[in-house]
């Protein structure tokens, strides 16, 4: 995790000593379970939940001589716990506590990032609202096509993160689950009842069945949905950025007093937040690709995963939290210039309508390809000489013979456009 890009909630999930005291719990939660069997004395786990502490430090000191950092925590442990330190770590392996208390982390972490989603959903939710009957030129292939409600992108935007939202409970789901299983998931040293009074004690599922580790796909798909929503926020940043573009310019991010666009050009202001976004999407479904790889491992399991796992978890997780919040604060601030939308709605004067009256004369009988043909006409004249659409059209004798001229105004009528912005919310926003 980099310092620049971590949230301090976040970071501290993932920070060494919330892992070593996750991997203390499952510990901890397997010797209570051994009690109460009967495998470990009620004074010896007395003494081991009152004396079980550690430090990182300590912990690194020995993993420098063990080569092995759950050996060096265990190792840590009985130095301060004493004779009944025999008990812990009881007919484990390493993968037992390490993945078990992964899920642990991995659920802390969602429910941080779900938090995230919906203030963002919060946020997107109300300025739907605010700019519902706000008219913007939709745009395809870069280019004018017709006019569509401001609004609708807010909704739109809101109805992606709210599928987001259940992609992330699915993948919160699939990650809860531990695995006290022994060294190849056969249960060779412990009951499969211990892991399951084990899991239940922390919170979790237990795996069906498993090999010396839970099998990858399940972290596969908790890093392919962060990929998933970081590429929603990027979507988002994309039109973020065309917006302000000085052309453009119908929404922008905000700028602060004694804020700087440019180290050069003191005019400069720069949709650096959006661009940071996008950047950081990159990073995120480079991440999951990580997670893929991870799935196939030699036979009951190799440890090519653990290093990777170490990067992508942690990080994939920190940078989406990072994304969130950031996209939350640019969106709730995000400054909105209407009038320009007039103004861009009116720039290719009026070939903009030409759709609905392409439909106006098919409903006059006419047929589509001679409706499509005059309508098209008129429109190159607009662009390659200029006038107004709207005027040509009342003068072409072919249209003019099947549209009075208050039928050709209707046609013209911004509001038909935006007649259904009401339905489409209900759609979006009362499920």
């Amino acid at each position: 995790m980099i310092e620049r890009y971590t949230l301090p909630e976040m970071g501290a999930v993932w920070s060494l000593e919330n892992k070593f005291q996750k991997w203390l719990d499952v510990e901890i939660a397997v010797c209570e379970v051994h009690a109460e069997d009967g495998t470990i004395p009620a004074d010896a786990l007395a003494e081991i939940k009152s004396r079980a502490a550690f430090t990182v430090e300590r912990i690194n000191e020995i993993e420098k001589t063990t080569d092995h950092d759950v050996i060096a925590f265990t190792t840590a442990l009985a130095e301060n716990i004493g004779p009944a330190s025999r008990f812990v770590h009881y007919g484990l392996t390493s993968s037992d506590v390490v993945d078990t208390a992964n899920a642990l982390l991995l659920k802390e972490s969602c429910d941080i990032l779900l938090a995230k989603i919906d203030a963002l959903m919060a946020v997107l939710k109300r300025r739907a609202f605010e700019f519902k009957d706000t008219p913007q030129i939709g745009r395809t292939h870069g280019i004018h096509a017709e006019p569509t409600s401001f609004g609708l992108t807010w909704a739109l935007w809101y109805s992606e993160m709210k599928r987001n939202k259940e992609r992330l409970r699915k993948a919160r789901k699939l990650i809860s689950v531990g695995k006290i299983s022994g060294a190849v998931g056969a249960f060779a040293h412990l009951d499969p009842n211990i892991e399951e009074k084990v899991c239940w004690k922390l919170g979790l599922a237990w795996a069906d069945v498993s090999t010396q580790v839970i099998q990858r796909d399940r972290y596969a798909e908790y890093v392919s949905t962060l990929a998933i929503i970081a590429s929603s926020l990027e979507k988002i940043a994309l039109q973020v950025r065309h917006w302000q573009r000085t052309e453009v310019r119908e929404a922008q991010e905000a700028f602060k007093k004694g804020q700087k666009g440019s180290s050069a050009m003191p005019h400069k202001r720069n949709p650096i937040l959006s661009e940071r976004i996008c950047g950081m999407a990159r990073t995120v479904r480079a991440n999951a690709i990580v997670g893929f790889e991870n799935i196939a491992l030699w036979h009951e399991r190799d440890i090519s995963h653990s290093s990777a796992e170490r990067i992508v978890l942690p990080d994939s997780s920190a940078t989406l939290d990072y994304m969130l919040a950031k996209a939350t604060s640019l969106l709730d601030t995000l400054v909105v210039y209407p009038e320009n939308m007039l103004k861009n709605l009116a720039i290719t004067r009026g070939l903009v309508f030409s759709g609905q009256l392409l439909l106006a004369l098919t409903q006059k009988g006419v047929s589509r390809e001679d409706a499509y043909a005059w309508t098209q006409a008129a429109a190159m004249k607009v662009w390659d000489k200029g006038g107004e659409y709207e005027d040509l059209i009342k003068q072409d004798a072919d249209i003019s013979s099947h549209l009075s001229q208050e039928e050709i105004a209707r046609v013209f009528d911004l509001r038909h456009y935006l007649r259904n912005v009401e339905k489409v919310f209900e759609r979006v926003f009362s499920r």
